[in-house]
This record gives C-alpha cells, sequence and structure tokens, in this order.
C-alpha cells in the first residue's frame, strides 16, 4: 500500500478492454470471466488507493506533483470508464455505467486541473530528458474514455439528453486530440535528440499508439451516432476523416514500438521482470482491437475485420503473461515474508 503506484489501474485498463474484445468476439464466458476478475480489481485497487491517501498522504499527494510519476493517476479515470462500458455493454445496466461516468467525470477534472497547475507552478521542474515518458498519455486515453461511455450511454436515454451526451463527448474527443498534439510532440522530440538507454523505454511508451487507438474508438462511436444528434450529421466528414487519421497513426507506431522493443529486450538484453506499468503496453493491444473492429463498422471497411481479430488474440497473449508474472511476483514475495 505505501508504495502502490498511481498508474495500477492499468490493470483495470487492460482487462477491461480485453473482455470487451471477448464480448464482441462472441467469446461470452470469457468476457464474463475477466469482467468478475476486473471488478474484484477495481475494488481492491480502490481501497488500496484510498488507504495510501489516508495513512501516507506524504507520499500520495508527492506523487500527484511529480512530472514522472503523476500522470500514472489518470488511469483511475480510464479504468473507470472501462469499468462502466462493461455494466452498460453486458448487462445494459445504464444507472451504473452513468454512475462510473460520473466518478469518471470528477477525477479527469480533479486530476487535470491539479497535476497540470502543479506542473505550471512548481518551482523545481526536471528536464525533458528525465520528466516525460509515455505514460503522459495516459491523460490523453483518459480524456477518450470518458467520451466513449458517454457516447454509449447516449444511446440509452432520451431526448433531449441524447444530444447533449454527445456535445459531450464530442467535446472530449476534441480535447483529447488537443492533448496529444501537445504531448506527443515533446515525447517524440526526446525520443529523436536526446540520449535513449533500455531503462529509458518503460512499457507506457506503448500508449503513444494506445492514445490514438481509444481517439479511433470514440470517433467511430461519434459517426454511429450521427443519426441522434444532428449536430453530428453536419460534422460527418470531419469525424470520419480524423478517426481514420487517428487509426493510421495509432498503425503506424506499432512497427516502430516493436522494434524498440526488440532492441531493448533482443539487442540491449534488458531483463523482463514483473512491474505494474506493463499493463499500460497490454491496454494498448486490446484497445487497438477494438478500434479497428468499431471504424471497420461505423466506416463500412470489412477487410480490417481480420486485422482486429488478430490483435485481440495478442493482447490475451500479452494479458496472460503479464498476468502470470503477477502471480510469480505475488508469490515470491509470499515466500520471501514466510522465511
Amino acid at each position: 500500500m505505501k508504495d502502490l503506484p498511481p498508474a495500477y489501474f492499468a490493470l483495470t485498463m487492460a482487462t477491461g478492454i480485453i473482455s470487451i474484445d471477448a464480448w464482441n468476439f462472441q467469446h461470452r464466458w470469457l468476457a464474463m470471466g475477466l469482467f468478475a476478475f476486473n471488478l474484484v480489481a477495481y475494488a481492491v485497487l480502490a481501497v488500496l488507493t484510498a488507504a495510501r491517501a489516508l495513512r501516507y498522504p506524504a507520499l500520495f499527494f508527492a506523487d500527484m506533483i511529480d512530472h514522472r510519476v503523476a500522470p500514472g493517476f489518470f488511469t483511475a479515470v480510464a479504468g473507470s470508464s472501462v469499468v462502466g462500458a462493461q455494466f452498460f455493454l453486458f448487462m445494459r445496466a445504464t444507472g451504473v455505467a452513468m454512475v462510473f461516468l460520473g466518478l469518471g467525470g470528477v477525477l479527469w477534472v480533479g486530476l487535470t486541473y491539479t497535476i497540470f497547475t502543479a506542473f505550471t507552478v512548481k518551482r523545481e521542474k526536471p528536464s525533458l530528458e528525465t520528466g516525460i515518458n509515455g505514460g503522459w498519455l495516459i491523460a490523453v486515453v483518459a480524456t477518450q474514455s470518458i467520451a466513449v461511455l458517454t457516447s454509449l450511454i447516449s444511446r440509452d436515454v432520451p431526448q433531449p439528453f441524447r444530444v447533449e451526451l454527445n456535445f459531450v463527448a464530442l467535446s472530449m474527443w476534441l480535447w483529447g486530440g488537443m492533448f496529444y498534439s501537445w504531448i506527443i510532440s515533446l515525447i517524440f522530440y526526446r525520443y529523436t535528440f536526446f540520449p535513449f538507454s533500455p531503462g529509458d523505454l518503460a512499457p507506457p511508451y506503448w500508449i503513444n499508439m494506445g492514445a490514438m487507438a481509444i481517439s479511433t474508438l470514440a470517433g467511430a462511436q461519434l459517426v454511429q451516432n450521427t443519426m441522434d444528434a444532428p449536430f453530428l450529421l453536419s460534422l460527418l466528414p470531419f469525424l470520419r476523416g480524423f478517426t481514420v487519421f487517428y487509426w493510421a497513426t495509432a498503425t503506424w507506431w506499432i512497427p516502430m514500438l516493436v522494434v524498440l522493443g526488440a532492441w531493448r529486450h533482443v539487442f540491449r538484453k534488458f531483463p523482463f521482470r514483473y512491474d505494474p506499468l506493463y499493463w499500460g503496453a497490454v491496454f494498448p493491444l486490446g484497445m487497438y482491437s477494438a478500434a479497428t473492429a468499431q471504424m471497420a463498422e461505423a466506416l463500412g471497411l470489412p477487410f480490417l475485420a481480420p486485422i482486429s481479430r488478430a490483435m485481440f488474440v495478442l493482447a490475451v497473449l500479452a494479458w496472460a503473461i503479464v498476468f502470470a508474472a503477477l502471480l510469480s511476483r505475488l508469490l515470491g514475495d509470499f515466500r520471501a515474508r514466510r522465511a
């Protein structure tokens, strides 16, 4: 509890999106099993995070203003939204989904204006080389997760609230794109103009792709909602164009990240050890699968369907590997305590 990483809600993000993928591919037993696991994981992490804030407030709030770890708090927003989406898709529990949407929205507002204000006004700041990493893009994922859940819920509420919810979803979608353009510029600059060691290539760099994948998913859902919101219909060419742009950007990142991963672990022989941040690498794989399937349906591009299914298989495999590493770590810690 004392050293709980703020980004640990990435576990619920990764598990939740793979569960949703399984549901969409008609693997209902896998979807519901992961859903049950995700509810337990979310509850445990929520209790541990709250207990850490109460028992170790100095450490908790120090993390919230630390350039290197503070963006990890946004995983709580995305994790809440993903669990809300599971309730909506699996059980059509709109009321429960709205509770998670409200929780995610409150967290998003609080964290956005606390963390970025602190980064702005604090006197001692790290250099760009040491202060920024792919984890910053979790702020984008959190923003787009609100857009995704809002657009889903809008389909099950009466007018005029349906139009209003779609306007909120559109605004969040645009804000997410704004955040990505700012942050990815700094990350790419750090990539290309500063020394890069294997230890610098932390797993959250996969969020470079995942942030664009969830932006694609949100855009595809807005395209599907155009018949329920006339103002969205007037923006249809813009929505379609930017959805494809986001998907293309996510796709561009995949070979780059694979090559960098091979350089890290194969050529530079950086050891693979369990790290909670690896859940931040699993999530983008599942999200890319979901986003590709949704875009293929919304834009009438059936030839993309095999890509979605292949990425789903990879996401399940990655989840299983990281989960096995987690169990091994917990077992090792238990044995060490007993000894």
